[in-house]
């Protein structure tokens, strides 16, 4: 393998680890910060790295004034609608769960495609999608059908997967445009305004009376600069030389990650039902992505 592989696979496995890691900062942040306050500020320290590192290495593209409502589009379903679901969502189920219901993403936005654009869509497909949600059903239910999890948390973790379904179908038309940083970037600085008038409603008031500790500060930092910056930088250029269905399929990796996270730092318990749902969710998603691959070869 050439040192060129290798720095591409590191690149896609640093990312899939600080994806990982945003569970655990999202709930070490929730500590001091409610979930509003928390998107706050990791969007504006996110939006200021990515910025200054497009102006930095002159790769910054000027968005055409054709596509600014495009642009408010996508900044509504991600960050906004996104981390709506997502944030608030962790305050009611733990990161592993979290993090294994966000995992089908990229399992489920194929079943869009196909409803959208009648991009092909195989068996395996649909087989993979009805697995891994029977791997999901084992994590949320025991004793029978008694729910395991907050249902409202679980219902919001699916909004942020779906938000991403319309992130995914207005992305199409900005795409072969623009740069994936500068898309990024651009959706950064756009949610900053999207949420400011709820922070100034919610959360001014509370945050002046809040104890804040350190490690909360230090996790939203970390959230902005490894979660939203650094981790889609990376992404993008595993992107350029493996391909999308290639590194998406490190994604089913995410849900592994948060739960050995989320228990060493946390102390989050791993029994036996998560393992076992989890691992079914990722066969769920490997047996869908292992035959996009080869009806693409």
């Amino acid at each position: 393998m050439s040192k060129e592989s290798i720095r591409t696979y590191l690149y896609v496995l640093i990312t899939m680890v600080c994806w990982a890691f945003s569970f655990v900062w999202s709930k070490v942040a929730y500590e001091s910060f409610n979930p509003i306050s928390t998107i706050f500020f990791r969007l504006i320290i996110s939006a200021f790295v990515l910025i200054a590192f497009l102006k930095v290495s002159k790769r910054w593209v000027p968005i055409q004034r054709k596509h600014y409502k495009v642009f408010v589009s996508l900044a509504f379903f991600e960050p906004f609608l996104y981390f709506m679901g997502e944030s608030f969502g962790l305050k009611l189920v733990s990161s592993t769960l979290a993090a294994v219901i966000i995992s089908t993403i990229p399992l489920i936005t194929p079943i869009f495609g196909w409803l959208l654009y009648k991009e092909r869509i195989s068996p395996l497909t649909i087989g993979g999608l009805i697995i891994s949600f029977f791997g999901v059903g084992i994590m949320i239910f025991e004793n029978g059908f008694e729910l395991a999890a907050s249902l409202v948390g679980i219902l919001l973790m699916f909004l942020a997967v779906f938000s991403t379904i319309g992130y995914a179908v207005t992305l199409k038309k900005l795409a072969n445009v623009y740069p994936p940083v500068t898309i990024i970037a651009c959706q950064s600085f756009i949610g900053i305004f999207m949420f400011l008038p709820l922070f100034l409603i919610l959360d001014v008031k509370t945050l002046f009376e809040a104890s804040i500790s350190s490690s909360s500060v230090l996790a939203i930092v970390q959230l902005a600069i490894f979660a939203s910056s650094i981790a889609f930088i990376f992404f993008t250029k595993a992107i350029k030389k493996l391909g999308v269905t290639k590194t998406n399929m490190f994604i089913n990796l995410i849900p592994v990650f948060t739960a050995f996270f989320a228990w060493l730092i946390r102390g989050d318990v791993i029994d036996m039902q998560k393992i076992i749902g989890i691992t079914i969710v990722i066969c769920g998603l490997f047996i869908s992505q292992i035959k996009f691959t080869k009806s693409e070869a």
